[in-house]
């Protein structure tokens, strides 16, 4: 093994303007929560505050939210999010869909104190909860995938920059999700958002944007439609700009279930909405366009790539070893990816062990990864949509030792994008929003279905369970998706087929009625049985359900009743 000397990972860094507005952010909110503490100020004084850090009140205790900027961390952020989890949580963290990580045992008397502990690593909890632009995010792969036009991480970068308390988007009718793709095949997501970008080059090369508006999931699930098929990258953030301030200035605030950006587009139509933006941007000043490439360059150098090696693609030791172990062999199929540059691999650590909660990681885990970075990765990792771990930059040959190392861990589950690879919120256990549990029927369906040689067999098929309808388990995207909801004080839980966040975005369709919380699991296999006996060779889960339609698998799980 070769390991990596990297002291400094390629992302970007607080400047002083940066530093200097957290820590007064930290020193605000010591403040708030000591006025909290005396009685000074009450609850709903406080609420909108604490929203502001990213501190909820759930069920048991207070959860922290904590921003991993289009979800790229550097080793020693990671191994500071462990010493939070043992000193302030139960030894754990929860990976979410948005890239970030919770606490979910929080005491609000030591808030203060983490948010000291994240500044020191040049991290936050700032606009990852209220009525806000939330986290940009991005394809977890960013900057080493093979199939990328380019890293789109600068870009996500200057729009955090332009929308961290944007005086004009603090307060927006409801929260506000933005994701952003370098490659024609979505990792992001950019469909079911409030605003996706998706990167395009021209006939001379140049990289410019199509935007998409007005997708979400939620009570109300919608694809996002096109507003803008290129838009040059010098034009992007007063687009944006352009964007959010027709919704800001039109957008519904009597009901909060209809003051999505998704409702104003259904609303007024896609032809009536884009027109409001482009008159919008052609009224808006352009002095700001030449410092706003600036910036982005300022930004890019940030991004420059690691110090690659040249390396043989050809490994004869990986492929002696993926013929003469089979769950070697499983493994690089599910959890690893192509890299751009010969010789390097994209690692995926699961953190869906069979029977385990999806997305929990204990701070042993996190530690050992952030170790793995070091050695491995140029001290870098992400943080995945499905709520894993990425290590994007390990050397092909060094792939049997990471394997092993992460086998230590628990976290070399050959599930990635497999039935077991199962996205899940945290409901009723945790979620004062929840109307029934989804980690208990995720833990029983990742049990069932625990056999690795059986999900191969199966192939890809993504499962995503939610607690209630605002679908923080995404649901309404999953090949299979599960929506639990409460009757007369009874969980059901019902089914949803079709679904897709990727290029080929789609909502889920309802199968039938519900099932009880001891039928659910039945219901997965014979549905996954069903698929089984119609599918054609090599036909994918989502293939044949849209050759076939819902029929058979409606006969299969309703016939007779």
């Amino acid at each position: 093994m070769n390991v990596h000397v990297t002291p400094e990972p390629n992302m970007y860094r607080y400047d002083e303007f940066d530093r200097k507005f957290v820590d007064a952010r930290v020193a605000q909110f010591r403040d708030q929560v000591a006025r909290r503490l005396d009685g000074t100020i009450t609850e709903d004084e406080f609420k909108p505050m604490r929203l502001m850090n990213g501190l909820y009140h759930q069920l048991h205790a207070y959860m922290l939210r904590v921003a991993v900027p289009y979800g790229t961390m550097s080793s020693r952020q990671l191994n500071v999010l462990a010493d939070i989890a043992d000193r302030y949580d139960r030894g754990y963290g929860h990976w979410t869909t948005r890239q970030n990580i919770q606490y979910n045992w929080i005491r609000l008397e030591e808030t203060a104190d983490i948010l000291d502990a994240l500044a020191d690593v040049e991290m936050h909890a700032i606009q990852t909860s209220g009525n806000c632009i939330r986290n940009t995010t991005t394809d977890a792969y960013a900057g080493a995938a093979a199939d990328e036009l380019a890293d789109p991480r600068p870009v996500c970068e200057l729009i955090r920059q332009w929308s961290s308390l944007h005086p004009e988007f603090t307060y927006l009718p409801r929260k506000f999700k933005i994701a952003v793709t370098g490659s024609p095949n979505d990792r992001a997501a950019v469909r079911v958002h409030d605003i996706g970008l998706r990167m395009h080059l021209n006939e001379k090369g140049e990289r410019g944007w199509e935007v998409l508006v007005g997708g979400g999931q939620g009570r109300t699930p919608m694809i996002a439609v096109t507003v803008r098929d290129w838009l040059a990258e010098a034009d992007l953030l007063p687009y944006l700009t352009a964007v959010m301030r027709v919704y800001n200035l039109i957008g519904r605030r009597d009901n909060k279930y209809k003051a999505r950006i998704k409702i104003l587009v259904h609303e007024m139509g896609a032809e009536a909405f884009s027109a409001a933006v482009e008159k919008e941007f052609a009224e808006a000043p352009k002095e700001t366009i030449e410092v706003d490439a600036r910036e982005l360059h300022r930004i890019s150098s940030y991004f420059a790539p690691p110090a690659w090696e040249t390396l043989p693609a050809f490994v004869p030791e990986i492929e002696e070893k993926k013929l003469a172990d089979r769950g070697f062999r499983q493994w690089l199929s599910a959890n690893t990816a192509a890299h751009k540059v010969p010789g390097y691999t994209i690692v995926n650590a699961s953190f869906k062990p069979a029977g385990g909660i999806p997305g929990d990681a204990t701070s042993e885990q996190m530690r050992a990864v952030a170790k793995l970075a070091d050695e491995y990765s140029f001290g870098e990792v992400r943080v995945t949509h499905a709520q894993n771990l990425t290590l994007p930059h390990v050397r092909t040959s060094d792939l049997i030792e990471v394997w092993e190392k992460l086998k230590e861990q628990d976290l070399a589950e050959a599930n990635i994008g497999l039935i077991g690879d199962i996205i899940s919120c945290p409901g009723l256990d945790y979620c004062a929003l929840a109307t029934a549990r989804s980690i208990p029927v995720a833990q029983e369906i990742s049990t069932r279905f625990a056999d690795i040689k059986r999900q191969h067999d199966v192939g890809p098929l993504k499962l995503n369970i939610s607690g209630c309808i605002n679908a923080c388990g995404h649901h309404h995207v999953g090949h299979i998706g599960i929506l639990g909801v409460d009757k007369k004080g009874k969980e059901f839980y019902q089914i949803t087929l079709g679904g897709s966040s990727a290029e080929n975005a789609s909502i889920g369709k309802i199968l039938g009625p519900g099932f009880g919380a001891e039928e659910i699991t039945d219901a997965v296999e014979t549905v996954v049985d069903t698929y089984l006996n119609v599918r054609e060779q090599g036909e994918e889960f989502l293939q044949t359900y849209r050759r076939l339609g819902a029929a058979p698998f409606k006969e299969a799980l309703y016939a007779g009743n």
